[in-house]
């Protein structure tokens, strides 16, 4: 209904992310979906080399968005010229990486919670921190946990939105005034 029509605002909100990166294995996609492209050996990296490594990607800075990407360059989505072997040039853009903690090392995986702005690129940013530690990475997994205030701990599951009344359900929902930013109000 009418309610999607504040869409737009939330997706421009901050986001916050768990996930895990893979050392070693450098892939086209920079996630576990694309294809390998090279291997190399992981030294055997402390938890204090990572998160020294991890603290020269926090605060303001530009990014490449990846090839493979849905941006569109003169009407047509990267992703498409990536498959087709092209290099299209790309305009950096402006992120901000509010935090970065690593949560569980275990070589050649860590896993990771990221706060970052909107438009940012964590497998970009999963790549980029393999290169600066020498062996390469990728991003191996990703789940956005947190969308400004909203959180996947206040989620419900299906089968529990299946098990409620639909006034309980209505109790549940959150009205557009108060999902979206006041400035957008």
């Amino acid at each position: 209904g009418k309610a999607t029509k504040v869409s737009q605002y939330l997706i421009s909100l901050d986001k916050e992310y768990e996930g895990t990166v893979e050392l070693g294995k450098v892939t086209d996609t920079q996630d576990a979906d694309g294809e390998m492209m090279e291997t190399r050996p992981v030294p055997p990296l402390t938890e204090a080399e990572i998160k020294a490594a991890i603290q020269g990607f926090l605060g303001d800075q530009y990014q490449t968005p990846p090839m493979y990407s849905a941006i569109k360059i003169d009407g047509v989505p990267l992703y498409k010229s990536a498959r087709k072997g092209e290099d299209i040039e790309r305009e950096a853009r402006f992120i901000r990486v509010m935090s970065w903690e690593l949560t569980r090392l275990a070589l050649p995986q860590f896993d990771f919670r990221m706060r970052v702005t909107k438009g940012t690129y964590v497998r970009t940013l999963a790549h980029d921190l393999g290169q600066k530690l020498g062996c390469g990475a990728h991003l191996a997994a990703l789940r956005r946990t947190a969308t400004d205030k909203f959180n996947v701990a206040q989620a419900l599951t299906i089968e529990q939105i299946q098990a409620m009344t639909l006034p309980e359900i209505e109790k549940r929902l959150i009205a557009p005034r108060d999902a979206v930013p006041s400035i957008a109000l």
